[in-house]
């Protein structure tokens, strides 16, 4: 998968926005678009409008399958087997871009033997998809090209999530819509400079542009530029922080605009790794439950108060203009980070944000064309190696970066944690349309927080009425890590036998539940989508 690394490693879309309008196929799994992406959802609908084929699989019945030529609720988990399924179903009908697979991929055979063994008896068994089902899902992607492949957290947030993706893109590849306009691996990350600051090197093993810090080259080049001798060695990970707090080899963190308290599995382990340091700062606009705790809280500026580049999920790096100066004490990001390390004794005398975008763009070979000037009003998509280049819209036209797109045999794995006697629930986590992520700004916003101003759980009829509970019951849910109360909420929504919770609630928090050790092997991001637990009726 080296070839689409650029791309898949750092979660960004190979394609553009725009180009799902002209799709002839949009498959989305693991993302309920049109509550966390609005905009890429109206995307989605213009491209049905112009006759476009939908297909969406989703563990929920989410608002987009209304407009699905074909919605499947597949079991929490189960994407590997779903997608191996779909590629059984289109190598055993003919249906696969056969001059592609032979001109531009390789490891064809290993992939085909593999997927073989899925049959839809076998997927149904393990996913839930009836074989018509699947078989339609397989047929529509294959044949209306070309098939734009969308995701989000609900493929990533697994203890497979590498596999996820790797089988995202492996049905991709056999379909012939890699490198092709309106097809493409098209991830859409969570928040909106998420790629940005992935870009820039935030992340415990690259320097900016993914120039990996064991690559004596790439650390010779950055320690020249920085006049510093450089590690070759990776940090931590944030789900590896977290025992290295509670065995004392961490002990100071700086938290910048994160609200780890709500967002990190586990809660209970988390808040007593949190005590264990000997400092903790927090970088941050608002008092989220992380700052609370803090010893030092840097009062940091919001988009409106500062000059600087966000990059959004289809690689495009955008100018944001200060509109209104700084409130209070507040400062820039990039000012707050200057001062900390020229008091800790190296010195940061950027005249400002343009300075510091032309020093990355000077070390950074995807972002080597870019200038403010450049960027303009609608910015530029990367790569952009040079001051010629107009951005790459798409990526992989021709050939992929490696040469040929490498295919993944990969095997369905269950979650590392599935319902038992004792925890006999699946539950799921997960955004709803007025609040982002943990509250901190929308939750302050009177007009969004009117919408929805507690946490509830999602619990299908069936399921309420064996347990003789009503609309607005409060519920105590329990896992292997601690417990929470929430209102119920019936819903059809969800399947019997699941339960889903927003995460955006600090006084319903859903990370009380799910699991701290639970972490893809590569990836290190939690099992955030699949936990087991118990649900009961409160009572007095």
């Amino acid at each position: 998968m080296a070839g689409l690394a650029a791309a898949f490693g750092s979660g960004a879309m190979t394609n553009s926005i725009a180009e799902i309008e002209d799709a002839g196929c949009i498959f989305v799994i693991g993302s309920n678009t049109t509550a966390c992406h609005p905009l890429i959802a109206r995307r989605i609908l213009r491209a049905k409008e112009k006759g476009a084929r939908l297909i969406v699989a989703d563990p929920r019945n989410i608002q987009l399958s209304r407009f699905a030529d074909v919605a499947v609720q597949h079991r929490l988990g189960s994407d590997v087997a779903l997608l191996n399924g779909m590629m059984h179903m289109i190598i055993e009908n003919g249906w696969q871009a056969t001059d592609y697979i032979a001109d531009r991929t390789e490891d064809y055979e290993e992939l085909k033997k593999t997927v073989s063994a899925y049959t839809p008896e076998r997927v149904q068994a393990i996913a839930g998809v009836t074989p018509a089902d699947l078989k339609r899902m397989a047929e529509l992607y294959a044949t209306h090209p070309p098939g734009s492949l969308l995701y989000a957290m609900g493929i990533t947030q697994h203890t497979t999530g590498v596999d996820n993706v790797k089988s995202c893109c492996n049905l991709a590849m056999l379909c012939g819509y890699v490198g092709v306009y309106g097809g493409g691996v098209n991830p859409l990350r969570g928040q909106n400079n998420v790629q940005g600051a992935c870009d820039m090197g935030g992340l415990p093993d690259v320097f900016p542009g993914y120039q990996k810090v064991s690559d004596p080259e790439v650390v010779e080049k950055f320690s020249k530029a920085w006049e510093r001798k450089l590690s070759f060695k990776p940090g931590l990970t944030i789900t590896d922080m977290i025992p290295a707090m509670l065995a004392g080899k961490l002990k100071g963190m700086l938290i910048i605009g994160e609200n780890p308290k709500l967002s990190d599995p586990d809660w209970n382990h988390l808040s007593h790794a949190l005590k264990n340091l000997e400092f903790l700062a927090v970088q941050e606009l608002f008092l989220s439950e992380t700052a609370q705790v803090a010893d030092v809280v840097l009062a940091a500026a919001s988009a409106a108060e500062k000059e600087g580049t966000f990059t959004n999920t289809e690689r495009r790096c955008m100018r944001i203009r200060q509109a209104i100066e700084p409130i209070g004490q507040s400062l820039p990001d990039w000012e707050i980070i200057s001062r900390l390390s020229t008091a800790m004794g190296y010195e940061m005398n950027y005249t400002g944000p343009e300075e510091i975008f032309d020093e990355m763009t000077a070390l950074t070979k995807s972002y080597a064309g870019m200038t403010y000037e450049r960027l303009g009003i609608d910015g530029l998509q990367w790569p952009c190696p040079n001051r010629e280049h107009p951005g790459t819209a798409y990526l992989h036209k021709g050939r992929f970066t490696r040469g040929k797109g490498k295919f993944h045999a990969i095997e369905y794995r269950d979650p590392a944690e599935l319902p038992d006697a004792q925890y006999p629930y699946f539950l799921t986590t997960g955004r709803m349309f007025a609040h982002f992520h943990t509250g901190t700004m929308t939750r302050i916003s009177p007009h969004l927080d009117i919408e929805q101003t507690t946490g509830y759980v999602s619990i299908n009829p069936e399921d309420a009425g064996s347990l003789g509970v009503k609309e607005g019951d409060m519920l105590v849910l329990s896992s292997r890590r601690g417990r929470m109360e929430a209102p119920a909420r019936l819903s059809a929504s969800v399947e019997p036998g699941t339960l889903f919770l927003p995460i955006h609630f600090g006084e319903n928090p859903t990370n009380v539940l799910t699991n701290a050790e639970a972490v893809d092997p590569l990836a290190k991001i939690p099992e955030f989508k699949v936990s087991a637990v118990k649900v009961e009726k409160l009572t007095a």
